[in-house]
């Protein structure tokens, strides 16, 4: 079969549709978490949490097909990344699954019953499956970068040789309070969005205190990265179009090594850049009460912020700090060449509907959430 893309090019798309994919995560469902963390302090009574929890209700599921597609495409495209990661942060994974388990429960029985501490009950609920997932998220991220405990043996299988607790170190713990700060603000302005009265005015207070520790600990990170965490630097020559084998590259680690990709291509800097500019214009939006800003500003602070990650990474996708000649990278841990074309070919024709059917139920569900309108839907949670 002749592939019209060389493999070089094809592991480039795959790189960066495995980014698309996360940024659609964070900002298609990061708000469902950012509003489930924001549940027992944006709503002060029974009728106002349901305006919360409708708020999201009719759209959680549908955005979370942007987690299984980033899934998916690690797993199909990346199965080297798979392997190694899901083995290595299982009890993590686990944790987020007991989480995201508890919020469809928690959206479907909470109004079975009128008793307060039940619904007190699946309110906190709730916030674990909001605010839990954001957390390791973004601890997660920070065990990447400071490279992930795990080797490879002779036939290319994965062990890890970490614990649970071991992930969670200060700068991880730092990753993850970026996380959870940005998705937090994004939730505040979904509801500034959907909500009106007092909770679109808590939405605001929280959104901007939210958007204002995004910008100081992204930057805290930033410092952290530049001066004294040490990066991941490739001293051998990879074949970017050889066959993916991770074994026998030379790799050096450095403080400061995460920098180095913005010396060399300086249009890198925009991510950044977009990432503190985002949380500045939602701090604005919140202040003028316009939601569309903040919801905006939220959303490009979100891009700059992951997109940040991934461009200080390349090429690496999983560093290794027990051995970091056999770290993962763009140029020997994916699929196949012909794998990666038909896996493209699939995208370009399911993608679109992806986006298609997202943008029709967004527009059916438009509007503001009122307690007169949840009387009039008997579907309402």
């Amino acid at each position: 079969m002749s592939i019209p893309l060389d493999y070089e090019i094809l592991r480039l798309i795959w790189w960066l549709l495995l980014g698309v994919l996360l940024i659609g995560f964070a900002v298609m469902d990061g708000f469902d978490l950012g509003v489930g963390a924001l549940l027992p302090f944006v709503a002060r009574n029974d009728d106002e949490r349901r305006v919360v929890i409708n708020a999201v209700g009719p759209v959680w599921e549908g955005n979370q097909v942007w987690l299984i597609l980033g899934g998916g495409a690690i797993f199909a495209a990346w199965p080297a990344l798979y392997a190694a990661s899901f083995s290595g942060f299982y009890l993590a994974m686990m944790v987020i699954l007991f989480a995201l388990i508890i919020r469809p429960v928690g959206f479907k029985f909470r109004s079975k019953l009128a008793d307060p501490r039940w619904r007190a009950l699946w309110d906190w609920g709730l916030f674990v499956g909001g605010f839990v997932p954001a957390l390791i998220f973004g601890v997660a991220v920070g065990n990447v970068l400071q490279g992930v405990p795990f080797t490879l043996d002779d036939i290319l299988r994965p062990s890890y040789h970490g614990s649970f607790f071991g992930l969670l170190l200060p700068f991880a713990l730092l990753s993850g309070l970026i996380s959870v700060a940005m998705l937090v603000a994004h939730g505040a302005a979904m509801l500034t969005l959907k909500t009106s009265g007092p909770i679109f005015e808590r939405a605001r207070s929280y959104g901007r205190l939210a958007s204002l520790l995004t910008i100081v600990l992204f930057a805290l990170a930033g410092l952290w990265v530049a001066t004294s965490l040490p990066g991941y630097v490739v001293t051998s020559v990879q074949d970017a179009l050889g066959p993916s084998n991770p074994i026998g590259k030379t790799v050096v680690t450095q403080p400061g090594g995460w920098m180095l990709n913005y010396g060399k291509y300086s249009w890198m800097i925009a991510a950044p850049v977009l990432g503190f500019l985002g949380s500045l214009i939602a701090i604005a939006g919140f202040s003028a009460r316009s939601a569309w800003t903040a919801f905006l500003g939220t959303a490009i602070s979100i891009v700059g912020i992951i997109s940040t990650a991934g461009l200080s990474l390349f090429p690496f996708l999983l560093p290794s700090s027990l051995d970091p000649g056999k770290s993962l990278t763009v140029w020997d841990a994916s699929s196949s060449h012909l794998t990666l074309w038909i896996m493209l070919i699939v995208t370009c024709i399911f993608l679109p509907i992806v986006l298609a059917y997202t943008a029709f139920v967004y527009r059916v569900m438009r509007g503001k959430v009122t307690t007169e309108g949840l009387g009039r839907n008997p579907n309402a949670y």
